[in-house]
C-alpha cells in the first residue's frame, strides 16, 4: 500500500476500507480491519468511578467487553439510545472494546484520490486521532486512527475493567 503524504509532511499508509458511522450530524470512518462485528445496543453493566464516556461493560460470549460512548468521548452532546443505535465491536491489537455510535451506514472504499488530508486545527483541539477526510461526491468522513482515538481508554480504566 503506498502512502499519502498529509499534513505535517511524513507519509502514511492509510488504509482504504472504511466501516462509516454517525455521530450526531457528523459521518466518521473506522477501518474495517478493526471490526468485529456489530451489535444492537444493549443493557451494560455500570461500573463504578469509571470515566463518563464508559459506558460499562457487556459479556459478549465468555469476554467482558468495555463499552465506549463515541458521543461522550468526542463531547458531542448527550447522546439518545434508540432502535438506530449501534455498538461496534472491535479488535484493537487484541483487545475487544465495544463503541456505541449513533447508527452506521456502510462500508465504504476509498481511492487514494479520495481521502484529504486532516487540516491542521489550533493546538487547543486533540485532533491527533484524525487521519484524514474521505470525500465522496457531496459526502464528507471524518477518517478516525481508532486505536489513537481510544488510545487512554484502552491503557487506562477498559484495561482494568476488562482484566
Amino acid at each position: 500500500m503506498s502512502a499519502i503524504a498529509v499534513s505535517a509532511g511524513a507519509p502514511l499508509a492509510l488504509p482504504l476500507e472504511y466501516l462509516a458511522f454517525t455521530l450526531g450530524r457528523e459521518e466518521y470512518g473506522v477501518d474495517i480491519q478493526n471490526v468485529q462485528e456489530l451489535r444492537g445496543y444493549d443493557t451494560v453493566t455500570c461500573i463504578a468511578k469509571a470515566p463518563d464516556f464508559m459506558k460499562g461493560v457487556v459479556n459478549l460470549r465468555g469476554i467482558i467487553v468495555p463499552i465506549v460512548d463515541m458521543r461522550i468521548k468526542l463531547k458531542l452532546g448527550t447522546p439518545t439510545y434508540d432502535s438506530s443505535t449501534v455498538v461496534i465491536i472491535l479488535n484493537i491489537a487484541g483487545r475487544v472494546t465495544g463503541m456505541a455510535v449513533d447508527s452506521v451506514s456502510d462500508v465504504l472504499t476509498l481511492t487514494r484520490e479520495q481521502i484529504k488530508p486532516a487540516p491542521t486545527l489550533r493546538a487547543a483541539c486533540d485532533t491527533d486521532y484524525v487521519i484524514g477526510i474521505g470525500a465522496l461526491d457531496a459526502r464528507m468522513l471524518i477518517l478516525v486512527d481508532i486505536e489513537k482515538l481510544l488510545c487512554d481508554t484502552l491503557t487506562g480504566p477498559t484495561e482494568k475493567l476488562a482484566a
